[in-house]
């Protein structure tokens, strides 16, 4: 990675960390990278594993596969992708991607029930 988008990259990574300090979660921060295992870029979101993403081209699935790596290595019960919005500063523009499976999690989360999750893909339901 060259030094710009290294510095792209950590820019925007402080904007979601300065994003989540605004909504109440501030024990957020920047994870010092380089661990054997990764655990996202984000950390101090108790069960949450956030990967930072800034980058024109976009390659959702490879993002989100990272992510759940990064999920399983935290023992998170949720991963998701914050990328940045092209043409917008703000963290709180940005996009935040997920699988499915992770959404149906949030949302039993979010309304404190947990719907039975379908099969993964290549599993008997």
């Amino acid at each position: 990675m060259t030094n710009r988008n290294k510095t792209k990259g950590s820019a925007w990574e402080r904007a979601i960390v300065d994003a989540l300090h605004a909504a109440g979660w501030p024990f957020a921060e920047r994870r010092i990278a380089g661990a054997a295992k990764d655990r996202g870029d984000i950390a101090g979101v108790p069960g949450v594993v956030i990967e930072a993403k800034n980058t024109a081209s976009r390659n959702l699935a490879a993002w989100v596969d990272e992510t759940e790596v990064e999920r399983i290595n935290d023992g998170a019960w949720l991963g998701v992708v914050w990328h940045k919005r092209t043409g917008r500063a703000a963290a709180v523009d940005g996009y935040v991607t997920m699988t499915g499976r992770q959404f149906l999690a949030l949302l039993g989360q979010a309304l404190d029930v947990q719907p039975p999750l379908p099969a993964e893909d290549g599993e008997a339901a």
